[in-house]
């Protein structure tokens, strides 16, 4: 596929849509390897691993507790599948930790809160590749603020190709906001980067639907098709199969 599917793991007890399954007091190791077998078999070409819920209203989770949620999945799943693996975390000594046990990707959605650490992290290792989500408080332009922060990070050393862009559906936006910016999704994948939408089950589909959270499949599916006619690169969802089927048959029409 053109457009590649990236599955979500929630090392946490409080996620939004699937808290606690794979972590509840402490990791379920088997119920990992589970689910990364099971998103591998789908069709996902990468595993997002996250330590800490950020929906709103979820508590803080210290660095040194992020580690022991997201470290011991990566190592277990670098271990069984050879899959590309990123690390959902705004902390730099988490990503940093999760890159040195072989993460690929850094998927932070705080648009480089902690921008020295981040930086010192991507400088010394340009293998790995930064998802760039915008995440700024008060209405602001989209893409101008992240065409902004891509030459601030090229300044800094960070080359254009390792950056991903991700229009941060669901922070700091309004209702109205999010769907504006997905609607603009298309003007992020023309500034020839790569681009990462995450809108699974998220709150501006069950607004517009009137949907509880665990009911939120068929809008999710109808976003990925219209990412996939944006050009979208990297799909981030949590119903990985179905996903899927949908990015083929879309692709099938728009590609041939």
């Amino acid at each position: 596929m053109k457009t590649r599917v990236m599955g979500i793991m929630n090392i946490t007890p409080d996620s939004f849509y699937d808290g606690g399954r794979l972590y509840s007091e402490r990791i379920n190791t088997d119920a990992v390897l589970r689910q990364a077998e099971k998103y591998i078999k789908a069709g996902a070409t990468i595993l997002d691993i996250g330590g800490e819920s950020t929906r709103p209203g979820a508590a803080y989770v210290s660095a040194s507790e992020e580690m022991d949620r997201v470290i011991p999945a990566i190592k277990v799943i670098k271990d069984r599948f050879n899959i590309e693996l990123s690390v959902d975390t705004y902390k730099a000594s988490v990503a940093t930790e999760a890159v040195n046990q072989g993460c690929d990707i850094v998927n932070d959605i705080s648009m480089l809160e902690e921008k020295d650490g981040m930086l010192r992290l991507l400088n010394d290792n340009p293998e790995v590749k930064y998802v760039l989500s915008h995440n700024k408080a008060g209405y602001t332009d989209m893409v101008g603020d992240l065409k902004a922060m891509i030459m601030e990070m090229e300044s800094k050393g960070v080359s254009h190709n390792r950056i991903i862009l991700d229009p941060g559906i669901g922070f700091n936006k309004t209702y109205e906001q999010n769907v504006e910016e997905i609607r603009r999704t298309k003007e992020l994948c023309d500034l020839g980067l790569e681009v990462l939408l995450g809108v699974s089950n998220k709150s501006v589909i069950g607004n517009t639907l009137d949907l509880p959270v665990d009911q939120r499949l068929e809008g999710t599916l109808a976003l990925s098709v219209l990412a996939v006619q944006a050009g979208v690169d990297i799909i981030r969802v949590h119903d990985v199969e179905a996903n899927v089927r949908a990015i083929k048959m879309a692709e099938k029409i728009i590609y041939g």
